[in-house]
């Protein structure tokens, strides 16, 4: 069972993102999104996505990165391969993980979303332990936001479309939905 520490959940190992801000005054949170990462891409297990979202990437360590020079992202969370959850940014602020984005004619989609980035690609199925992962974060943050609707659940690419591919084909929506019960 999951437990809160304020905006922060207990089981997630914490590593705060200066990558966040204020949300919007009287904004609900009502859609969970979940996103692909992997940094250098295809490669797991680097810690590289976590020092991209707390602002401490060395971005002449690979050449791929110097395409992320100027960009400032985050995410709440972010799962490793093995499950482990990681926590970002308090759920109770805006991380900044969607950019240019709508769903259901609501534009800026951070500002009522929360962000799970799970290391994955476009090109490999995602672990079972993930699976699992999200089966224990998403009933967590229904218990955090009671409102939030348990089918409020998109993909990056369903909220940018043409612009961003993730969580990709090879994330199972079909055992997302039976990990989490819907």
């Amino acid at each position: 069972m999951a437990s809160w520490d304020g905006p922060w959940l207990r089981q997630a190992q914490r590593a705060p993102s200066p990558h966040c801000d204020d949300r919007p005054a009287d904004c609900s949170v009502d859609l969970l999104v979940l996103h692909a990462i992997s940094l250098p891409p295809e490669d797991f297990g680097s810690g590289e996505v976590q020092r991209f979202f707390q602002g401490s990437l060395d971005f002449d360590h690979h050449p791929y990165y110097e395409q992320l020079r100027a960009l400032r992202v985050s995410a709440h969370f972010f799962i490793e391969r093995e499950g482990k959850i990681w926590q970002h940014v308090p759920v109770d602020r805006r991380a900044w993980h969607a950019g240019v984005s709508q769903w259901q004619g609501r534009e800026r989609c951070n500002d009522f979303s929360v962000g799970i980035e799970i290391e994955g690609s476009a090109t490999q199925p995602f672990a079972e332990a993930q699976y699992q992962a999200l089966g224990q974060l998403i009933p967590a943050l229904w218990s955090y936001f009671p409102g939030l609707d348990r089918r409020a659940i998109v993909g990056h690419s369903d909220i940018a479309p043409g612009r961003k591919w993730d969580p990709g084909p090879y994330f199972d929506w079909q055992r997302l939905w039976q990990e989490v019960a819907v």
